[in-house]
Parts: structure tokens; C-alpha cells; sequence
């Protein structure tokens, strides 16, 4: 029986942990999604492109502080950087000042799908009450910056 406990206490540490690695991971996206768009914002030159792609940005931005409080609740201490994620904001950094306004806009569109196919495929790792803020307030923004860039980059290309 000595065994048994040992293995149930690993269970529910790992469900009392797996939610706020989750929301750690998410809230890294929408980090580095932020420090995209300011480099995206740099080679934009269109002013219409340019509101658009400041509300994006303000939406991730209030994403990931939603995100920043959520894992404060759960007890959990927020990312202070994008970390991995900003690897991908690193290199669109690096190549900002040669690529065109339609890569990097190509660059944007490719991230939100990425984060939107994210949230879809890790909404399970989640407590109840996250998956209701994911459902309720942050997968709408996110499906609504995807289909703003989509929209930019099929009218860019037209």
C-alpha cells in the first residue's frame, strides 16, 4: 500500500501543475506574438496595415496579461520573457530591415495560425476555469487577429 500513495501524490501534482505549464506556454505565445508585431510594424509602411496591426498587437498584449493573472490565481509565477518563443521574434528581428512588407505580414498570418492551432490542440491540458477564460475570452481575440491578417495579406496579395 506504501507504493500506492507515493504514485497518487505524483497524479495530482502533476494536475495541479499541468494547467499553469499550459497557461505558461500560452502566455509565452501572446508574448512573443507582441514582440512580432513591433518588429512587423517597423517594415510596415501602409497606414491602414498599420492600425491593423497595432490592435493586433494591443489584443495579444491584453492576452497576455489575462493569461499573467490566471497563472497568478492558480499560484503559479508568470514568464517574465517570451523564452522560446522568442527565438521566432528573433528572427524576424534579424531579417526585418530586408525582408518586405509582404513577408512579414506572411510571417504574422503564419504565427496567429499557429497560436490559434495551439490553443485548439492544448484547450485540454487546462482546469475547468482556464478553459472557460480560453473559450470565452481569449480564443475569439485570437481567431479574430487571424482573420484580420488573413484578410491583409489575401487583399495585399490581390
Amino acid at each position: 500500500m506504501e507504493q500506492v500513495y507515493p504514485q497518487a501524490f505524483a497524479v495530482r501534482a502533476n494536475l495541479l501543475t499541468q494547467p499553469i505549464d499550459q497557461l505558461t506556454s500560452f502566455c509565452r505565445g501572446e508574448m512573443s506574438a507582441v514582440e512580432t508585431y513591433e518588429r512587423a510594424i517597423q517594415v510596415t509602411e501602409e497606414e491602414w496595415i498599420l492600425g491593423q496591426l497595432r490592435y493586433n498587437m494591443d489584443s495579444h498584449a491584453r492576452r497576455a496579461e489575462l493569461l499573467r493573472q490566471r497563472i497568478l490565481d492558480l499560484g503559479g509565477e508568470p514568464p517574465k520573457s517570451s523564452g522560446p518563443w522568442g527565438a521566432f521574434t528573433g528572427a524576424v528581428e534579424g531579417v526585418a530591415s530586408v525582408i518586405s512588407e509582404r513577408a512579414a505580414l506572411s510571417i504574422l498570418e503564419e504565427g496567429e495560425r499557429h497560436g490559434l492551432a495551439d490553443y485548439r490542440a492544448d484547450f485540454e491540458n487546462l482546469d475547468l476555469d482556464s478553459q472557460r477564460l480560453v473559450e470565452s475570452k481569449i480564443m475569439p481575440q485570437q481567431v479574430q487577429t487571424h482573420m484580420s491578417l488573413h484578410e491583409i495579406v489575401r487583399t495585399f496579395s490581390a
